[in-house]
């Protein structure tokens, strides 16, 4: 098969029936990992560059580990700089501290995926086909965890994801939005690299309690145990397979005991006009049928879109994304 001929993959009713009924769907093979996923990792070579360059300059960091390939260059400047690489890395904005220099990634190649005509294709099946891109959106780089044992960042997001479920990361005013999270394998995903686990059909039990992570050394909040129940499966995914979750499916990561990363991104979609939960962060028209004139096509114009966002939340912070007090009376 030759580049050109990738394959067509197709979301069928009984996958849809399997969605409503597990709170996650996996579609093997919905990407090319050369074609669809072969430009955002050419991107990320330069993302790579760049990123050393500004880490040295700013004293971070002291080598530049040009002689690694990439895979082993990302993990030892991740492990150097105590994961402040990964802010570089990253298609939206931290949750604080904020200012003009603050990094993030917003390249064409990023901005093409959000937009692959597959991708949404599968997306309509779900929502329908006024799609609007949500701006909870990652790129999750997770090195082999021997490369956090150092750094203060151990219990990160770079390491493991904590249980939790994507409605619990917005504010409430998107608590009636139909959001779809679509997770994106670029690299083999295992148990072994910390590939994503799923509870499944506990998107049944509706938003759940999210408390405080006491072992994490910033905030961050995750569902505690009782509530998960036992039943956790592991999803082992392929570059170029992509796991639709509904906004309620608890889920978490395992973390990488490989010698190699973990690469995926989460992107996150919901019908035009619905509250996205992060109102200060930009989104945009994917893909609409009824006005496909309104569609953004252009990622130097999501780009700026970003930079103005960073510019304005420069003077005033954004709202906190935590949606519980750290000292709820359900967590002790």
């Amino acid at each position: 098969m030759s580049l050109r001929e990738s394959k067509m993959v197709e979301i069928t009713r009984e996958n849809l029936t399997q969605f409503n009924n597990e709170g996650f769907f996996v579609a093997k093979g919905l990407l090319d990992p050369e074609i669809d996923l072969g430009p955002i990792k050419a991107e990320y070579k330069e993302v790579l560059d760049n990123a050393v360059s500004d880490l040295q300059a700013r004293g971070i960091i002291k080598n530049n580990y040009m002689e690694l390939p990439f895979e082993k260059r990302i993990s030892q400047v991740l492990e150097e700089s105590d994961g402040e690489l990964n802010k570089y890395l990253d298609i939206t904005l931290p949750q604080k501290d904020i200012n003009s220099q603050t990094p993030m990634h917003c390249g064409p190649a990023a901005f093409n995926l959000i937009r692959n005509s597959k991708l949404l294709d599968a997306v309509e099946q779900f929502i329908g086909s006024e799609i609007y891109s949500n701006p909870t959106q990652h790129v999750r780089i997770k090195p082999p965890a021997h490369y956090l044992a150092g750094t203060t960042r151990v219990l990160s997001e770079i390491d493991t994801t904590v249980w939790h479920q994507d409605a619990g990361t917005g504010t409430s005013d998107a608590d009636h939005t139909n959001t779809l999270t679509v997770w994106i394998s670029v690299t083999e995903a295992s148990i072994e690299n910390g590939c994503l686990m799923v509870a499944p059909k506990s998107h049944r039990k509706g938003l759940a309690l999210h408390c405080h992570d006491k072992r994490a050394n910033y905030s961050r909040q995750s569902i505690p145990e009782r509530l998960i129940g036992e039943d956790r499966e592991p999803i082992e995914t392929s570059p170029g397979d992509v796991i639709f979750l509904s906004k309620y499916t608890m889920h978490s990561s395992l973390p990488n005991l490989s010698e190699n990363i973990r690469w995926s991104l989460d992107l996150r979609y919901n019908p035009i006009g619905q509250p996205t939960g992060r109102a200060w962060f930009p989104g945009f028209i994917a893909r609409s049928k009824s006005k496909p004139e309104s569609e953004m096509n252009d990622p130097s114009i999501w780009k700026m879109s970003w930079e103005r966002a960073r510019e304005n939340l420069t003077r005033t912070p954004p709202s906190s994304f935590q949606r519980w007090s750290e000292d709820d009376p359900n967590c002790a």
